[in-house]
Order: structure tokens, then sequence, then C-alpha cells
């Protein structure tokens, strides 16, 4: 699929899918607590997504059978949502994406239940300031490469050799399709990859771990772990590219919409 470039209006509408993610995530993040399930907080967004004339991106994509990809402790992505009670102390990443008038928008977000560790809460915000660096580097002009640059020095600094940083999923391009080019990975160099221009709308989305790198899919040929049973985290953005600051699609409003 080549890369596509949108317009103002185009934008626009993204944006409007955007605020529905937006939405949802500021719901769950009220939602989530120790004793709630999965599968509630899967049945939260699938009503939210209605309420605003949407659909979810992620139901029977690929067959997946959540509208969330709902990833607890050392689930990194593609949790599939059930009947697994969060606990106190728990951490968990909630991917949603929504499909408004045929255009996408698509944003991950880790969440504490509860009171969790001072080394989960560490993951938690290193991996959300690893995303805004990405973000930052998200300009017309340069190359691709300098997004996983900024992500991966960000968390290599921060980290101290305590985090490994996923290198086999990554951020996409995105638009009518949840998955466009180009591939947007977490890591590489400033100097290589095609040139951002402005009308590219990208996913950016760091997956960090405390421990090793490696990782691997269960069984359910969805959930995907860590290799050593370290804590997770995974954040993302939908950002256009434009001919000044990245624009955040998929930005949270100032209160929660109820």
């Amino acid at each position: 699929m080549a890369v596509t470039i949108k317009n103002e209006r185009e934008i626009a509408r993204m944006q409007e899918a955007g605020h529905v993610v937006a939405v949802c995530h500021q719901r769950v993040q009220q939602a989530i607590a120790p004793g709630v399930t999965t599968g509630e907080l899967d049945t939260l967004v699938r009503d939210t997504v209605a309420e605003f004339g949407a659909v979810a991106s992620f139901l029977g994509y690929g067959g997946f059978p959540g509208h969330i990809c709902a990833s607890v402790n050392d689930e990194v992505v593609h949790g599939i949502p059930g009947k697994r009670r969060l606990r106190d102390g728990d951490i968990i990443a909630v991917d949603i994406g929504a499909i408004l008038d045929g255009w996408h928008g698509d944003s991950a977000w880790t969440y504490p239940v509860g009171t969790v560790s001072e080394s989960a809460a560490a993951l938690l915000a290193d991996t959300e300031a690893a995303l805004y660096a990405g973000i930052a580097q998200a300009r017309a002009g340069n190359r691709i490469g300098a997004i996983g640059h900024a992500i991966e020095s960000f968390i290599v600094e921060r980290g101290g050799g305590r985090y490994g940083l996923v290198r086999e999923w990554g951020g996409h391009g995105i638009g009518r399709a949840m998955h466009e080019d180009p591939h947007v990975s977490n890591f590489g160099d400033p100097n290589r990859g095609m040139r951002l221009r402005p009308g590219m709308v990208i996913a950016i989305e760091p997956m960090v771990n405390v421990g090793g790198d490696d990782v691997r899919v269960l069984e359910d040929q969805w959930t995907v772990v860590t290799d050593d049973g370290g804590l997770a985290a995974h954040f993302e953005h939908t950002v256009a590219i434009t001919d000044g600051d990245p624009l955040i699609l998929t930005e949270r409003l100032a209160a929660v919409v109820h």
C-alpha cells in the first residue's frame, strides 16, 4: 500500500474520528479499578463508539474478537478482552480504534490500576514521555527514522539499562485503512527512511518493557507478551504532519465527556 497524503478537509475528518477515540479513553480511564473486567471495558468502548455513530476498528480485523485490545502487566499488545478481573497494582494497556465516516483514529494508553509499584509508575511515565519525544520529530522534512531514533534514545538514556524496546511491532500510516504505509519503527537512524511530508498521517506507538527486548505470541495467536515476564507499557497517538508543529488527532479534551 502506498503512502497516502491527506488534505486539510480529510485531516479534519480524521480528527473527528480521533475525538471518538479520545472520549473512549477518558471514559475507560474513569472506569478502571480493581475488580473491573477487561470485558466490561470492552463493552464501555463498544457503547461509546456507537454513541458517536462510529464503529470499532479492531472488531473482526483479521478475526480479532474485541472492540479494544486490553493488555495487562506482561502483555505488550493485542490482549483479548474478556473475564479477567483487574487487581490492585496491575497496569493495563488499552488500545482503541474507531472508524467515523470511513476515517480511522487510533490511540493506546497504559493505565495504573489502584496503587502500582514505583517501577511500574516509572515505566508508564517514561513510555509516555518517549511517545512525545517521537511526536516532536514528526515534522515535514525529517526522515521517518528520526521518530524511532528519538524514542530509542530517550528510552536508553532514561532507562539506564532497565528497559527493553519492542522491535517486532511499531507504528504505521493511517487513514481510510487502519494500517497504511509507512511503518514507523521505535528505533533507528535519524538520517534514514522516507522524508515526512505535510498531509501524511501516522500512528506513533512506543512499546517498552521492564527487562529485555524479546517478546512472544501466546497460543491465542494474538496476545504478545514479554519473554521474561517483565511489565510492558504501550502508548500511541495518531499524528498529522503539517507545515509546522505535529498535530495530534487523538488528543484528549480538558474535561471528560459523559
